[in-house]
């Protein structure tokens, strides 16, 4: 049987003399759709980019589909994953198109050279975020929404098992989150297993099955829902608490939710 896609074991990350994660051991399995939360700072980001082996992992593993992403590189399968990044403003520099910015989703370290259907393939990844007609226009004049969408095609053109999205929520607009929304619910209706990394639910509470909370680099909560006990400081549960009855309620999507942990 596969492995699962996302596996850690006493996951820590030191930088410089900060500890930034400390000892996070926990599974995504095949399929599951999973919200990665937290306050600024809590840890989030870095842990997902220990996983895509941006960040050099201190002490521990991270695996994906059962390769240890601190070995050597060529034995991590990264084309069965996409990456999503926070979304950088597009300014400055050489203006590229969506084509183009979605086409470099399929170059890798191994073949720098572009599979023969890659316009087909790019032009259905942006037809998948509902941008197919502005192909050919420059990222420059994207909105914020637009641009993030751009983002999430270049990872969709790789046809990942594995999806990880860092804020894509962060400073898109209601129209773009609810796109956003229906992309991935599409994506999770096809088995891909989506890992996303949010300061709120949001637009996309209704879809999660299950939600990880960090706090100071630690794991504080994985479940089906956010218990009152998490601590009435963090502006995230009281977000979630306030929507108790929809989104923020997500054992009423999933209640027979395994956790491994």
């Amino acid at each position: 049987m596969d492995a699962p896609p996302i596996v850690t074991e006493d996951l820590t990350v030191v930088l410089g003399t900060s500890t930034i994660l400390r000892g996070i051991s926990l599974t995504v399995g095949r399929g599951e759709i999973v919200a990665l939360l937290g306050a600024n700072g809590s840890g989030k980001s870095t842990l997902v980019k220990s996983l895509v082996g941006i960040v050099p992992i201190t002490r521990g593993h991270a695996r994906l589909f059962g390769r240890d992403v601190g070995g050597h590189r060529r034995d991590v399968p990264w084309a069965r994953m996409g990456y999503v990044p926070q979304r950088v403003t597009a300014s400055g520099g050489v203006p590229a198109t969506a084509l183009e910015v979605v086409t470099s989703g399929l170059v890798d370290n191994g073949r720098l050279r572009l599979p023969r259907d890659a316009r087909k393939r790019s032009l259905e990844a942006l037809a998948q975020v509902g941008l197919a007609d502005r192909a050919d226009d420059s990222v420059q004049v994207f909105s914020g929404g637009q641009h993030q969408r751009v983002l999430i095609a270049r990872a969709l053109v790789r046809e990942p098992e594995l999806l990880i999205l860092d804020e894509p929520l962060a400073g898109i607009d209601k129209r773009s989150k609810e796109a956003l929304a229906a992309t991935l619910a599409d994506l999770h209706g096809r088995g891909t297993t989506i890992l996303v990394v949010l300061h709120e639910l949001g637009e996309l509470g209704a879809l999660l099955e299950r939600a990880i909370l960090l706090r100071h680099g630690r794991v504080v909560h994985d479940g089906a829902r956010l218990p009152a006990a998490v601590g009435h400081d963090d502006a995230l549960h009281d977000h979630v608490h306030a929507h108790d009855d929809d989104a923020g309620r997500l054992d009423a999507h999933v209640p027979n939710l395994r956790v491994d942990l």
